[in-house]
């Protein structure tokens, strides 16, 4: 067996489990100082005044910055860094000054006793259809347009044998790591150095450099350890640069770790998204006209919006469709990246209404989305590189015994539980940036290979490591790795399930660079060794004439307590086809992870906006549940071999993210199968069950 393919261990996982590894609040630095921010009260308005005296009387605190204080700071082109320049507040939970102290308890103890006084704004914070401010955006996020058009769908709607018009809601949801957010940064003349948890240092170091007025090349950033992300360390956050601001006021290292509490508001969400599905088919389930139609909020620093009507564009074959992205500034912290943005809502509302569909056809789910499968990308035409969503449906179902399902609701029960089975599909874009990687032999016959790839715990060092000695022809254990630091070749961000096929390419090229330069070698080697480097620009990020997406198939069963209005699901499988896989054992844990965190989207989590004082209410794990082993007893994933030859060296899509597309929308049909109410709104908890079955036909359900 090759290195590339086996299921190697995660090379990290020794430092782990005995707690080895070093996070970002874990250097010790001499004279460290601990910092802590105080957030703002208000949902708008402006700060009129400080109290800082009973702060800096405590014992061990060393400084209070404040907007009338601060260093200042060049403009980053993200209004969510630009903390402590100025006295306005955009929104509640906005860091207004910070505690510089000997100790995190300190510090937290003069945060606590610094007085803010505001001059408050009227505030609108609520999302809702038909909001007078709402607008289509020209791009969502710089990538896609926010509107798309082809033929008549309305036309086509209104014309079709048997037609769907529903809506559905997603709520707030918060990206939680089990990591906060914490950064330790240190100066030493002008130089600095900063330890992050981060997905992405190259861009950490960029920002820094430009918000300091230094060169990149005195700014040094490293994340060696990441205790996870799900897209909110993807960019840089306000943990990183209050902590640059706080050393260079005060002289010494400080770390600055965010409280869980204020992680809501301060390191993005994934925005709220209303959607109208409106699909349109004949009698024998063909689609003749899709309609997404999803209004979300971004806030009014900065645009985000949560590109959720993007799948429909992917999914099935549709002659007449329309997307279109409406969004609304309003007071609230500015959305931002999560698990999947825009796949995760979005196909939870398309493969809903799906559902509904065959439904109102008396067609079973699974033949309907196998009915309506695509020759090419219904959006842009452009065939795919690969599409194996008919083989994973297939296998799913053959896994799952779904052959013997009763279609009818209500069908089974288990005593006070009725039982019932759901589908859905997945898809998530394969995503590849350019990288630079190097790699080098050395006289003992090792290899030393660098790439700042950033392992947020998906196992990037050990699959890294395979894909170099695949190309090296060399044992894996004779091949070291080194990521997580800014002084090494640059590389972009892990996010967007892209990082191991855009640093993979890279250390595939430097290593197979090097091996040939090896076989041309005579003789021993110099003592510094054989170097070579490759940089992807300009191949990696080249356009291509092919759809390029993994595909997956979901399947789940659930129990639904009629007594209690407890959902349990006690059966998930999702099957996959994403190129080929490199390292089974890391490639199984990252779509089961997906899975999970899509059960918890499904069942537990969920937050809400606080009108009154424009805050999120859930804004810790206590009031915000993620689910736990004991929530699914039965969990498998499993994947299609697939060969691709339009990808990269490496052969593989992105692994990470898809495993969440689908399953909230599997595990809610399952619930409508058990129980024959259909529920339009995320979570699924016991109070909106149980009221829904004791009262049919409340708002949310049918």
């Amino acid at each position: 067996m090759t290195a590339l393919g086996a299921p190697a261990e995660r090379r990290e996982g020794p430092d782990k489990v005995t707690g080895a590894a070093r996070y970002a609040a874990e250097h010790h630095l001499p004279g460290r100082l601990f910092a802590r921010p105080v957030p703002a009260t208000v949902a708008r308005g402006r700060v009129t005044g400080f109290d800082v005296s009973a702060a800096l009387a405590l014992p061990g605190v060393v400084a209070v910055l404040t907007p009338d204080d601060a260093p200042r700071l060049a403009d980053p082109d993200d209004a969510t860094l630009t903390v402590l320049q100025d006295r306005e507040v955009p929104h509640r939970g906005w860091f207004v000054a910070l505690v510089v102290a000997d100790s995190p308890e300190a510090a937290r103890a003069g945060a606590g006793a610094v007085r803010v006084d505001y001059a408050v704004e009227a505030h609108d914070v609520v999302l809702r259809e038909g909001h007078p401010r709402a607008y289509v955006p020209e791009e969502l996020n710089g990538t896609y347009p926010g509107e798309r058009r082809k033929g008549d769908a309305e036309g086509a709607f209104a014309a079709a044998d048997v037609r769907v018009d529903v809506g559905y809601r997603v709520p707030p949801l918060h990206n939680h790591p089990m990591e906060p957010h914490a950064s330790t940064a240190h100066w030493d003349g002008e130089r600095l150095t900063v330890h992050t948890s981060s997905q992405g240092t190259t861009a950490v170091r960029a920002t820094l450099a430009r918000m300091f007025g230094l060169a990149q090349e005195r700014v040094t950033v490293t994340a060696e350890h990441v205790g996870g992300g799900f897209g909110s360390k993807g960019t840089p956050r306000p943990d990183v640069v209050l902590a640059a601001l706080a050393s260079r006021h005060t002289g010494r290292p400080v770390t600055v770790v965010l409280p869980r509490r204020v992680m809501p508001t301060s390191v993005g969400h994934r925005a709220p998204t209303l959607h109208r599905l409106r699909l349109g088919a004949d009698h024998d389930g063909r689609l003749t006209s899709l309609t997404h139609e999803v209004t979300t909020h971004t806030s009014r620093i900065k645009e985000f919006v949560e590109y959720a009507a993007v799948p429909a564009g992917v999914m099935y074959a549709a002659p007449h469709r329309h997307t279109v992205h409406r969004v609304v500034r309003l007071d609230v912290p500015t959305p931002s990246w999560m698990r999947a943005p825009g796949e995760a809502p979005g196909m939870y509302a398309l493969e809903s209404a799906m559902d509904e569909l065959a439904d109102a056809l008396g067609m079973d789910p699974v033949e309907l989305r196998v009915r309506n499968e695509p020759d090419a990308e219904p959006d842009s035409g452009r065939p795919f590189s690969s599409r194996h969503l008919v083989e994973c449906l297939r296998e799913g179902a053959r896994r799952f015994g779904w052959e013997g399902r009763d279609p009818r609701p209500r069908a089974r029960a288990d005593g006070p539980w009725l039982l019932g089975t759901g589908v859905a599909a997945a898809t998530y874009p394969v995503q590849v940036y350019p990288s630079t990687a190097a790699a080098r032999a050395l006289p003992d016959g090792s290899f030393l290979v660098e790439v700042n790839a950033a392992d947020i715990g998906t196992g990037a060092r050990t699959v890294l490591a395979q894909v170099a000695a695949d190309a090296l022809d060399a044992p894996l254990d004779r091949v070291r790795i080194r990521v997580g630091s800014s002084d090494l070749p640059s590389a972009p961000v892990a996010g967007g399930s892209s990082g191991t096929a855009s640093w993979g390419w890279a250390v595939h090229e430097a290593c197979a660079r090097l091996a040939a330069r090896l076989a041309a070698h005579g003789g021993p080697l110099p003592e510094q060794g054989l170097r070579e480097r490759a940089d992807t620009e300009g191949t990696a990020d080249a356009e291509s004439d092919f759809a390029r997406h993994a595909f997956g198939a979901h399947f789940a069963e659930a129990a639904v307590d009629t007594v209690t209005g407890e959902v349990r699901v006690r059966r998930l499988l999702g099957v996959y086809a994403a190129g080929r896989i490199l390292n089974p054992r890391t490639a199984r844990s990252q779509f089961v992870g997906g899975m999970t965190m899509g059960l918890g989207m499904a069942l537990t989590e969920g937050s809400t906006m606080d009108a009154a004082f424009g805050d999120f209410p859930e804004s810790d794990l206590a009031g915000y549940h993620v689910p736990a082993h004991a929530d699914v007893p039965d969990i498998e994933a499993h994947w299609i071999d697939e060969h691709d030859p339009h990808l990269n060296p490496v052969g593989g899509k992105g692994i990470g993210e898809i495993g969440i597309v689908g399953t909230a929308a599997a595990v809610g049909n399952a619930v409508h199968h058990a129980t024959g109410v259909r529920f339009r709104e995320l979570p699924l908890t016991p109070d909106r069950v149980l009221t829904a079955l004791l009262e049919p036909g409340r708002p949310g359900t049918a």
